[in-house]
């Protein structure tokens, strides 16, 4: 398959691999591979999907926008959204009770401190900005399509997440549900410390950075430096 149809079938196979892991599969996987089998039956398939979806994208040739991008204005745009996303994704990594590690019910018990008071999901949010933030700078047919998928994955899997941790934990996530948001409360920005901007603000440097190398061209700041 060439063009945006191999990436359209690299892009539904690395969302839809995801859900079916996580979700129907997963029982039976671990039925056969046992807990500690399946993150690396999982990490397996998500890397080969990924890596059909990179190839498929530098494979497809760069078409005309659907709509403005490119101007400044839209790099600058999206260059403030990759920044929040990195900071939510950053502040996503501590005391975080959807991620598989011994304590998570006591966690989810605390009242929510920095990135968790604008969201109950900074990691799911952080992905889905960065698509956003993609859509809004190069809306190109072949990142619209890689980052349609990655935003798909993203805020559904978040809406799944939250029905898997209330079968998984019971009252402490429903707890945890109560004092927490699903979608963001940007009005608690504010609240997220400036360790995690700073951490963020590197990872969104780097990384606009590294598209330079990578062939994609001046992102981030790099734009105008």
């Amino acid at each position: 398959m060439e063009g945006l149809t191999g990436l359209i079938a690299a892009s539904v196979a690395f969302v839809g691999s995801h859900f079916a892991m996580s979700h129907p599969l997963r029982g039976a996987i671990v039925s056969i591979f046992g807990e500690k089998g399946f993150p690396a039956i999982y990490s397996v398939v998500s890397f080969a999907t990924m890596g059909w979806m990179y190839l498929a994208f530098k494979a497809t040739p760069a078409s005309i926008p659907l709509w403005s991008g490119f101007d400044d204005v839209s790099w600058a745009v999206g260059s403030v959204l990759a920044l929040l996303a990195m900071v939510l994704l950053a502040g996503s990594m501590a005391g975080n009770p959807a991620l598989p590690a011994p304590g998570a019910a006591e966690a989810a018990r605390k009242e929510p401190q920095g990135a968790f008071r604008v969201t109950r999901h900074p990691m799911m949010w952080g992905f889905a900005l960065w698509a956003v933030s993609h859509m809004i700078a190069a809306p190109t047919g072949r990142t619209l399509v890689v980052a349609l998928a990655i935003l798909i994955l993203a805020l559904v899997g978040a809406h799944f997440q939250d029905g898997k941790k209330e079968a998984q934990m019971g009252e402490a996530w429903v707890e945890w549900e109560s004092r927490t948001s699903y979608w963001p409360r940007l009005g608690q920005i504010g609240a997220i410390p400036a360790k995690t901007w700073t951490i963020g603000a590197v990872i969104w440097l780097a990384a606009s950075w590294a598209h330079i190398p990578a062939g994609g061209g001046e992102a981030g700041v790099w734009r105008w430096l």
